[in-house]
């Protein structure tokens, strides 16, 4: 086996060192080159770095590491390494204690609960995906209905193990086409080692976990999602790391990646360690794996989790203050601004979703306007009022009529996805069929007008998988959802609503083209309390409009007047009470204006609301 090291990575490791290095990727961790493979580690303290592995059946001391000049970067090269060679960093810290790591930086790893990094060239896939990322876009305009999903328990095999990469790419990737989704976002596919934490405790922040396959099984899913017109989103967490000994924890025996302040370092809620955001390397290690997934894997954005920690030193309850004697944490600020700023720069057409669940404001404004760069945000007030909203009883609605109005007040002041997560799906939170109160039909009424207010509301939609069938119980990260719930009538009926659903919002340009503005918005009604109606205007950039119509009641309303602001015929496009979904209407009607003044407009309608149900009303044209 030949050893040698490099003579130039001085460039390297400045920028690294400085904080700006965003393709870091590509010279720390495990790289082909000419002469054999180059593995590059930071270990600013360390005394001695050692490669072990396969390639030299785990010999502790025959491959030193040589550190790169006037930097914290040590570096080996050997001949004879092949792909998926396992290995792990021997490190001696200043103090004399062996530490064996992972690789921080490595793409590929071994399946838990083994956790030893594997050699692998990530290079050389065949992408055919050159159309999609061709005629990328902005999303401000666009439908955006988003597949929330868990990649371990979207379906399991009859022996219970879950789908590979490549087997998901023709089961999960058919289904949600079928299903008119837009988006699939996957909660955290980084490597992890406990299924529990649902990849939100990473080890491995560059390697999609093994556990369905290799890197370029990924790049093939991706690949497939893009071919068949659906963008991916993946969950990203650069918040907080777990503490397993092979990870970053105290990487060189001294905090490499957390603070040296214990009381900043510790996350107590998650038993985890946060990034320390004021040191250049972790901000060259976090920036540069934005960019990775875009690179590498082609995705489509990033919806980054738990922003409020990084914004605030004391949001988990801890007594902390900046320098200034705010709670503000001015590094985590800086952090999240040149995250947003440098993704943006290599990728304008991304979406960056802020899982933010604070009032700060500006949070998807540019930067130069005072914002944090974001270009969406989760609307986690939305999401609170409402379910709690529909868990009421529909008689007692009536007084809180301001659940379902309040969010109108500040709709535009941020550019929203309103989201309907597997957070509110688990840990004694009972499923979002179930959290609908009635009888078993009522429960499917209640859902399906849920489902069709959120597609009205302005702001892009995101919904976790099982909800468009009506999963009964709460969600179980350790099996498959009930599919077999579809044999069921009211099940496969809600199935069938949620898919048109999906393709009636792409298809109707009102619903989603003007998301970000009052020009999009008007209210017809939102002050019927006694009889929780509410009725409002979604209007497109051209002008057109879509009425929708509301009734939050188990009590039908024959010939409800609606104002419109013209004369015809209105059509039905969705009725949610409709036989075909589950309901007892058998036909839909249009609805002709009469010169009667209603709710400031000229003309109106008179229209039959189902009971727990809701309406799309469109203008009907000459060409139509």
């Amino acid at each position: 086996m030949e050893i040698f090291y490099i003579e130039d990575g001085q460039l390297d490791a400045y920028l690294f060192h400085e904080g700006t290095y965003y393709k870091s990727y590509e010279f720390l961790g495990a790289h082909k080159i000419d002469d054999g493979v180059r593995f590059v580690v930071w270990a600013p303290n360390a005394l001695e770095v050692y490669l072990m592995g396969d390639f030299n059946s785990w010999e502790e001391n025959d491959l030193p590491f040589k550190k790169i000049e006037n930097s914290g970067l040590w570096n080996i090269c050997i001949s004879n390494i092949k792909e998926y060679d396992s290995y792990k960093y021997r490190i001696i810290s200043k103090d004399k204690k062996e530490l064996i790591k992972s690789d921080p930086y490595a793409f590929h790893a071994e399946t838990r609960p083994n956790t030893a990094s594997k050699y692998y060239d990530i290079k050389g896939f065949k992408w055919t995906d050159n159309k999609w990322i061709k005629n990328k876009s902005e999303s401000y305009h666009k439908p955006v209905s988003i597949y929330e999903v868990n990649l371990m328990s979207w379906k399991r095999k009859e022996d219970n193990s879950p789908y590979s990469y490549r087997e998901l790419a023709d089961e999960l990737v058919s289904y949600v086409k079928e299903m008119n989704y837009t988006h699939i976002e996957l909660m955290p596919i980084m490597e992890h080692p406990h299924d529990g934490s649902w990849g939100y405790q990473i080890t491995g922040y560059f390697a999609p976990t093994s556990r369905f396959g290799t890197p370029k099984d990924f790049m093939y899913f991706v690949n497939k999602c893009h071919n068949s017109g659906i963008g991916v989103i993946l969950d990203w967490v650069p918040v907080h790391f777990c503490k397993n000994d092979y990870g970053l924890i105290k990487f060189d025996g001294t905090n490499c990646f957390e603070s040296e302040n214990k009381r900043l370092a510790e996350n107590e809620q998650w038993g985890t360690l946060n990034f320390d955001f004021s040191k250049p390397e972790v901000l060259s290690f976090l920036i540069s794996n934005a960019l990775y997934w875009h690179d590498y894997y082609h995705i489509d954005g990033l919806r980054v989790d738990a922003v409020a920690y990084m914004l605030y030193l004391d949001f988990g309850g801890k007594k902390l203050k900046n320098k200034y004697g705010g709670r503000e944490n001015l590094d985590g600020i800086e952090f999240i601004k040149k995250l947003n700023m440098e993704v943006f720069k290599n990728y304008p057409y991304t979406m960056m979703i802020a899982e933010e669940s604070t009032a700060w404001p500006l949070v998807t404004q540019p930067i130069d306007k005072g914002g944090l760069g974001f270009n969406f945000k989760w609307n986690m007030g939305w999401m609170n009022d409402m379910l709690k909203y529909m868990e009421l009883d529909p008689y007692f609605r009536k007084g809180s009529q301001k659940a379902l109005t309040f969010s109108i007040t500040y709709a535009f002041s941020e550019n929203y996805v309103l989201p309907l997560s597997h957070d509110e799906v688990v840990h004694g939170k009972k499923s979002l069929l179930n959290k609908m109160p009635g009888s078993y039909e009522e429960k499917f009424s209640n859902l399906r007008l849920l489902y069709l207010y959120m597609y009205a509301h302005p702001g892009k939609k995101l919904v976790f998988m099982g909800g468009e069938f009506g999963q009964f119980i709460e969600w179980n990260e350790w099996q498959g959802l009930d599919y077999f719930l579809l044999d069921y009538e009211m099940h496969k009926k809600m199935q069938i609503f949620v898919k048109e659903l999906n393709k009636l919002y792409k298809r109707e340009s009102c619903l989603y083209e003007e998301d970000t503005s009052y020009d999009g918005f008007e209210w017809i009604e939102h002050t019927n309390h006694q009889e929780s109606i509410i009725a409002f205007e979604r209007i497109d950039s051209h002008g057109d409009k879509l009425i929708a119509v509301f009734n939050f009641t188990p009590i039908e309303r024959k010939s409800y007047p609606i104002g419109v602001t013209e004369e015809g015929t209105f059509k039905t496009l969705i009725n949610s009470n409709h036989k075909r979904y589950g309901g007892k209407i058998k036909r839909v009607k249009s609805y002709k204006s009469t010169n009667e003044p209603m709710h400031g407009r000229k003309y109106s309608i008179r229209v039959d609301l189902p009971s727990l149900g809701g309406l799309y009303l469109k203008l009907r044209r000459d060409d139509q």
